[in-house]
């Protein structure tokens, strides 16, 4: 039987317990989650014990402590983003891709493909140029 998604609260934290297990769902060719079930279907198949255990043996870290923090950094990628790009360039983002639905062309998803691969581009200056410093602002 599946883990209840939805933990008890009065189970402290260090005491509850999941089973891994394979998902082996069935879904329709429209569900807009389809990509998201196939990847938990295939992913689901290993088991990432044995590199979680090694990892925990070489840095001298509890099994538990490591998926804790695994678990943590991957539900928590989704803000740490937002925090990192701010809010206007995600509405930025968004309103791109919305646009090009809207339209329903492919020449407007090829624009549109074209002005987020300018958007990241530019997300990405600080990260590939080792001489970016950021702009300091100045009285007038």
């Amino acid at each position: 039987m599946p883990d209840n998604p939805t933990p008890d609260p009065e189970q402290p934290v260090g005491r509850r317990s999941i089973t891994l297990e394979p998902y082996t769902g069935t879904w329709p060719d429209d569900d807009p989650d389809a990509g998201f079930r196939s990847l938990v279907s295939e992913c689901s198949r290993f088991d990432p014990l044995p590199t979680i255990e090694t990892l925990g043996r070489n840095k001298n870290i509890p099994v538990g402590a490591l998926v804790a923090f695994i678990l943590y950094r991957y539900s928590s990628s989704g803000s740490e983003a937002l925090l990192e790009m701010g809010p206007r360039v995600v509405h930025q983002m968004d309103e791109i891709i919305r646009a090009a639905e809207e339209a329903g062309t492919d020449a407007a998803r090829l624009e549109a493909f074209r002005s987020l691969s300018a958007v990241v581009s530019w997300l990405k200056v600080p990260l590939e140029d080792p001489g970016w410093r950021s702009g300091t602002m100045r009285r007038l």
